[in-house]
């Protein structure tokens, strides 16, 4: 779907890469959070492409439990940290503000 819609609106340049972070963002979050929706989001806007991926992650009790599960988010996600590297771009996980809840996983990549 997602090289699908770049290929409509004229970005078939970004389907590799973008079509391969979509993938992996998916892929761990829903391990992450097996069982539970996740949304996807794509959009092309000040000629950047930009994915979001909120997903139904909790809260942790403890700062300890916290970063442990960031370190796993982040391992899990070196081929994507590795795309996103090559093509210039940036990436992160955060809490999720109002309207969404829980996390978001975000990449931005110049076009």
């Amino acid at each position: 779907m997602v090289t699908a819609a770049l290929r409509a609106h004229g970005l078939a340049s970004c389907t590799w890469p973008a079509a391969q972070i979509a993938s992996e963002l998916v892929a761990v979050n829903a391990t992450l959070t097996p069982q539970k929706d996740l949304y996807l989001s794509l959009r092309h806007r000040d000629d950047a492409l930009r994915l979001l991926v909120w997903d139904q992650h909790p809260d942790h009790a403890g700062p300890g439990a916290a970063g442990a599960c960031a370190q796993r988010r982040r391992r899990a996600l070196r081929l994507l940290t590795a795309v996103v590297d090559d093509w210039g771009g940036e990436w992160g996980v955060c809490r999720a503000l109002a309207p969404h809840r829980w996390h978001k996983s975000w990449v931005v990549m110049a076009r």
